[in-house]
């Protein structure tokens, strides 16, 4: 499972993988079938072993055999209270006909939704609709779900909850909100992204045997950021190594009347490991932000050629916390994009790239939703729509490595499958948090790592670092709460 454990798929790709064991290797369909339900059944039993009475809900095709298998094994275990069919299992065709059939002769019932569940069941098996929904649910369908997610029992799904989009993560009208999924062969997309981390629950992959060989010949839509990913790039540090050798980052923003963004984004940088951390910003702010943080070495410019000394000095940019659209800031926009230093653009930065437009190998931007509707184009509902197709987008037009902020943000650099962050808490959408992200990137790159793993890698160490500090609750969590998490995190 290793080969798989962090690739995304499409529905397409999974079918093909399932096609892939069963016509070139030889897996006869319902032994992959027996499989699946078996592990379910495995996998449930472990976690709620206190439940005695189970009810499977059943609806048609090959979710459904998976179902009838779940059904045989707890009825042989004593564990079924009820299988209740939303769809006439009479008109089951191939494997999900013999699961059903071979319930059946075990002595299994079946009955027909009733318009709810009954009372005195205490867990409820999900095997109504599969990965390739393409409709909203209705009618009987519909119903049950809604009775599922008012039941207040404990919900175990089977590959996936019934009406998620295996591939958008879109609620399809309504959806299970699973407490488990156990989900077969590959990952499906849409568990990851919008809707999906919502309703899918505590997570299980059962790759059912399926050889290696299939999922080589198959791209992912995405793969997911290791959560370990910093334990091989930043390594312990040699006793003999000094502050140059970790990089200098040169932290441009601040425009009149906001020090605070640029502060935070020196301190990140600071706590991810920089050896020198420069500020360059408004005059009016520089004796303020180095007062408040002296480990930061702060600089008044004034007029461009302040800024293009100070960037003769650093490895690394990280350009526009707090910059704003005033004429100072127009100026300062123009030496930065100058430059040909390894940089990152976030936040007013990014609203005036949009504006002026421009590719740059050497830059990684990091916007947002609106931020980056701004620099499409299009509107901000059209980028949610599809945020994996947006960053792709994003890295095309602008070049280098583009970042797309949000629940699961995305990494893409252009040469390969962009990542997926699967860290991260609501409590994170709060104001500073994008100051923060940017100066852990580009403490990164000043460290050594390439553009693009310097992006993975600040996103899952910022996700990372917001989860800790999260402990002790997710609303009111601010953007300086994650400093001293960042500590721990960037020490593996």
């Amino acid at each position: 499972m290793s080969y798989v454990a962090n690739q995304l798929y499409s529905v397409d790709a999974v079918r093909g993988l399932d096609r892939c064991a069963i016509d070139t290797h030889g897996i006869p369909g319902y032994d992959l079938m027996r499989r699946a339900g078996g592990g379910l059944f495995e996998s449930v039993f472990e976690r709620v072993p206190d439940a005695r009475h189970w009810v499977v809900v059943c609806g048609a095709g090959n979710n459904a055999g998976d179902g009838y298998v779940v059904a045989a094994l707890a009825l042989k275990s004593d564990r079924l209270h009820s299988v209740i069919a939303l769809s006439d299992p009479g008109k089951l065709t191939g494997d999900a006909k013999k699961a059903f059939d071979d319930f059946v002769d075990a002595g299994g019932a079946v009955d027909n939704w009733s318009g709810e569940l009954p009372s005195d069941c205490d867990l409820v098996i999900d095997a109504i609709l599969g990965s390739g929904l393409d409709r909203d649910v209705a009618g009987d369908f519909a119903d049950a779900i809604q009775a599922i997610n008012h039941s207040g029992l404990p919900v175990a799904s089977v590959d996936i909850p019934s009406g998620l989009n295996g591939d958008t993560g879109h609620i399809m009208g309504v959806a299970v909100s699973a407490d488990m999924t156990r989900s077969f062969v590959g990952w499906k997309a849409g568990m990851f992204i919008e809707d999906g981390p919502d309703v899918c629950g505590e997570l299980d992959l059962d790759t059912l045997g399926v050889p290696e060989a299939c999922y080589k010949g198959v791209d992912p839509v995405m793969r997911t950021i290791p959560h370990d990913v910093l334990d091989d790039v930043l390594p312990p540090r040699g006793r003999t190594t000094h502050k140059g050798v970790f990089g200098h980052v040169l932290v441009v923003g601040g425009g009149p009347g906001m020090p605070g963004a640029v502060r935070l984004c020196g301190e990140a940088a600071l706590r991810s490991g920089s050896g020198l951390v420069s500020v360059a910003t408004h005059p009016s702010h520089a004796a303020a932000i180095v007062t408040g943080r002296p480990e930061l070495m702060c600089h008044a410019v004034s007029e461009p050629d302040d800024l293009r000394a100070l960037l003769k000095q650093v490895d690394v940019v990280a350009f526009g916390p707090g910059l704003g659209q005033s004429d100072w800031s127009t100026a300062v926009f123009e030496v930065v994009a100058d430059s040909r230093l390894p940089s990152v653009w976030d936040a007013d930065a990014l609203n005036l790239l949009a504006m002026h437009q421009g590719m740059s190998e050497h830059r990684i931007i990091t916007p947002h939703p609106g931020e980056a509707a701004r620099l499409l184009g299009v509107s901000t509902s059209d980028v949610q729509r599809d945020r994996v197709a947006a960053v792709q987008q994003l890295q095309s037009r602008y070049g280098g490595v583009a970042v797309l902020k949000g629940a699961g943000t995305l990494v893409d650099d252009g040469n390969d499958t962009p990542w997926l962050c699967t860290a991260g808490n609501p409590g994170m959408a709060a104001p500073g948090m994008g100051d923060t992200l940017t100066g852990i990137i580009a403490s990164l790159m000043g460290q050594g790592l390439h553009p693009s793993l310097a992006a993975a890698a600040g996103v899952q160490s910022h996700a990372a670092a917001g989860d800790l500090a999260s402990l002790d609750g997710e609303r009111g969590l601010m953007a300086s709460d994650l400093l001293d998490s960042l500590r721990f995190v960037v020490n593996p």
